[in-house]
């Protein structure tokens, strides 16, 4: 089976447990205010095979012995069946497999997915759907649906959530998404990741509008503030 890229990596270290493979797949239905890849937006990309991507993996499958393969976006639920036969092949040589994924697609496609994941890597990008939809575009009843499903099937859950000052930084909220989190019984790790503007120039490059325009990036200690309301959330629903 085919699938569409728009870029790989063969040495990632923030794409789950240790040295990694990382194929960024093509096409997201999400419009995220913050999206630093707007050119992984449209279908299309760089056509690859299941079979091409466990070759490049096994020439160094020893350098990925503590690491793994993680498949990112765009969003890689667009492609779960490729995703799937991928993973599938991966943990059949003994590779671990991660998905990166916002999680706002869910169908039969996606729980037969779920069913060769070793660990997803979910990015709650708000914990109010109406902001939310301010935010992508999009509701959020899917990307919480899809962390109970998670649970469902027993796959470990690495929660990701991006501060962006005026958007995703409110106490309140943050202490909601604390008190959701603490509800998974499958949530192992928590990454409260800086707003950045690395993604301005893509935007310039495609002629299109920043819509983040002259928001600041944010600190580090802004970060670990958030983080801290998030884990008071988790403490009091734990």
């Amino acid at each position: 089976m085919d699938g569409y890229i728009h870029s790989k990596e063969s040495f990632g270290t923030v794409d789950g447990p240790g040295i990694r493979y990382v194929l960024f797949m093509q096409g997201c239905p999400m419009r995220c205010l913050y999206c630093h890849n707007p050119d992984s937006w449209q279908n299309g990309g760089q056509r690859i095979t299941s079979d091409e991507v466990i070759k490049e993996i096994l020439k160094n499958k020893a350098f990925y012995s503590k690491g793994g393969l993680t498949v990112s976006g765009g969003e890689p639920l667009m492609q779960a069946k490729f995703v799937y036969e991928l993973f599938s092949k991966s943990k059949a040589e003994g590779i671990h497999t991660c998905l990166d994924t916002s999680g706002i697609i869910i169908n039969e496609s996606t729980e037969k997915l779920l069913s060769v994941c070793d660990l997803v890597m979910l990015d709650i990008k708000h914990i109010d759907d109406d902001k939310h939809r301010q935010l992508c575009g999009a509701s959020n009843k899917n990307v919480l649906e899809f962390a109970r499903l998670c649970q469902k099937k027993n796959v470990p859950l690495w929660i990701r959530h991006v501060i962006v000052r005026g958007y995703t930084d409110n106490d309140a909220d943050l202490e909601k998404l604390g008190e959701f989190i603490g509800s998974l019984k499958n949530a192992k790790a928590l990454d409260v990741i800086p707003y950045h503007t690395m993604g301005v120039a893509k935007y310039k490059a495609l002629g299109l509008e920043y819509p983040l325009e002259g928001i600041e990036p944010t600190t580090l200690d802004e970060a670990k503030k958030a983080k801290e309301c998030i884990l008071k959330g988790i403490k009091r629903t734990r």
